[in-house]
């Protein structure tokens, strides 16, 4: 992937949304390949598995893909109605709880009265477009971010069954890169929260494991 794309994915992804959608993909294929019964196969019964395995997640990449679309859309008419509702209102206290709604609750909470009439001023006076909301570069280079990040997690966990013969060591070579993969991604999660990240990393694999083990009980 050229390095402008790949720059401009991370900018349009958080960090937190990145890792997400890494688990979100590293979980559905764990799903599979540890219900897969590796003293019972084959080599031929290895390929419907994977087929399978690539399969679910391109399927899962495009649909989490049109949800972040769609998020995306959703929030920009959400924010052009609220901006909508700033000019029509004549009420001080009522524009202040409109912008107070628009902002993170912690940067709301900080906001003097002073301070949100500022604002509002400045957002009454902003030039009114005549555009109706809509989808942008970024919004589509985010959803090509997911879907990769989806579709992506899928390799790691299903290379050993491509290149070991033997089923059985295959799945616990692949178990084990699933395990590194979630502490990792716990471990990455644990630094941007500004928390423990070794402590992070050992939550996320217990709690990897466990989400895999309901999906499975549940027939997932």
């Amino acid at each position: 992937m050229p390095a402008t794309l790949t720059s401009e994915i991370k900018r349009v992804l958080e960090p937190v949304e990145r890792i997400s959608e890494f688990l979100f993909g590293l979980i559905m294929v764990l799903t599979l390949t540890c219900t897969f019964d590796a003293r019972a196969a084959n080599q031929g019964s290895v390929s419907p598995m994977l087929r399978e395995a690539l399969g679910c997640n391109v399927a899962w990449g495009i649909i989490d893909a049109f949800f972040f679309l769609l998020n995306c859309l959703g929030q920009r008419r959400h924010n052009a109605a609220l901006l909508a509702q700033l000019r029509k209102t004549s009420d001080s206290i009522e524009a202040r709880r409109i912008i107070a709604n628009a902002l993170p609750p912690l940067v709301a909470s900080l906001l003097k009265p002073q301070e949100s009439e500022s604002l509002r001023g400045r957002l009454i006076r902003s030039p009114q477009s005549t555009v109706r909301p809509r989808l942008v570069r970024e919004d589509w280079l985010g959803a090509l971010g997911v879907f990769l990040l989806v579709f992506l997690s899928l390799f790691p966990i299903v290379i050993p069954f491509i290149f070991i013969s033997n089923s059985l060591l295959a799945l616990r070579i692949s178990n084990g890169i699933a395990l590194v993969l979630l502490f990792v991604a716990g471990y990455s999660f644990g630094r941007f929260t500004n928390g423990n990240p070794w402590r992070a990393g050992l939550v996320m694999v217990v709690f990897g494991v466990a989400i895999v083990a309901l999906a499975i009980r549940l027939g997932g």
